[in-house]
């Protein structure tokens, strides 16, 4: 990991520095492993979601105090999206019994191969395990397969989401805690 690297909980103040950072992950992190008309409908299942930086499980990573990017975890039944995707489901999970999820993961660009990946997923996985998870739960894109099979995830289902007007493939992944 990089020796400037600093995790920390997100706040509402980080958000305007987060959705434009969301963004030019979506496009240029995504562009090398989707057509364009993917990537364009994946804007409709990614983005902020805020309901994770009012719970508290939300992470921003910086570089040298540079925000370099966010993730984090949920207690909710909700596996992927941002405020806007259909189909959210906020109900609690029962962590004896269900897995936590990791949610909303991107780096920015200018900073991919540096462990901000790494470190979301530790702090994630660490919180969820602290609050009685036994099991994490994610839908990986495309681009973020490496990371998540590298970090000891593995696959459980692939599907497609279609809310943007295109399908775009997906990866339901699990790891225990």
């Amino acid at each position: 990991m990089h020796s400037g690297l600093t995790t920390r909980l997100a706040t509402a103040a980080d958000i305007p520095v987060l959705m434009p950072l969301m963004q030019s992950a979506i496009t240029e992190l995504l562009s090398p492993v989707l057509s364009p008309e993917q990537v364009e409908s994946s804007r409709m299942i990614m983005g902020i979601d805020t309901q994770l930086i009012a719970d508290g499980t939300y992470f921003v990573v910086e570089i040298d105090g540079q925000v370099a990017g966010c993730g984090g975890w949920s207690r909710r039944n909700t596996l992927y999206g941002g405020d806007h995707t259909p189909g959210r489901e906020p109900a609690l999970l029962d962590p004896s019994r269900e897995p936590a999820r990791v949610r909303a993961m991107y780096t920015a660009p200018a900073f991919t191969r540096r462990g901000v990946g790494k470190s979301i997923l530790a702090a994630a996985e660490s919180a969820a395990r602290a609050e009685g998870f036994q099991a994490v739960e994610l839908a990986a894109t495309m681009g973020g397969l490496p990371l998540y099979r590298a970090s000891g995830y593995r696959e459980v289902e692939a599907f497609t989401d279609a809310s943007g007007g295109v399908a775009v493939p997906l990866v339901r992944m699990r790891k225990a805690l």
